[in-house]
């Protein structure tokens, strides 16, 4: 039996998962971030991007959005404390593709440095939303050619 890990992804809204995994992959300020059961000690800020999951039986990855947050790495233990998180399979494409073209639009309209500095982190996460669901689509359409 392979050795796990629980996960806990949490956003300022609800507990989006809770269970075990026997890999994790957060995006990191420094790039992807993999957590293996029992690793060291760890407490680091995630970026916006996919979070992955290994869940056991199961051959695909458990996918989410982050917006951002904080990582708690504990040899037994993940903790992951987001400003925003959803299941891949609950993201709008359309909602995304809407918010992607609003931050375009104010990134050519800025009128301060924190509007743009805004607007360019709505678009980034507009975009990894975009990426995420299009990862997703590809997916059911491999299985439901198979």
């Amino acid at each position: 039996m392979a050795l796990r890990i629980q996960v806990d992804v949490v956003s300022a809204e609800e507990q989006i998962f809770s269970g075990e995994a026997e890999f994790a992959v957060f995006p990191g300020e420094a790039g992807a971030l993999g957590v293996l059961p029992r690793h060291t000690p760890l407490l680091t800020r995630v970026c916006p991007g996919t979070v992955r999951l290994k869940i056991p039986g199961r051959d695909e990855f458990e996918r989410f959005y982050v917006s951002g947050g904080i990582l708690e790495v504990q040899p037994t233990l993940i903790t992951l404390l987001a400003d925003t998180a959803i299941r891949a399979k609950d993201l709008d494409e359309a909602e995304a593709v809407k918010a992607r073209q609003q931050a375009e639009e104010a990134l050519r309209g800025r009128s301060t440095d924190a509007c743009y500095a805004s607007a360019e982190a709505e678009l980034a996460h507009s975009i990894t939303q975009i990426q995420i669901h299009k990862h997703n689509t590809l997916k059911k359409n491999r299985k439901a050619r198979h």
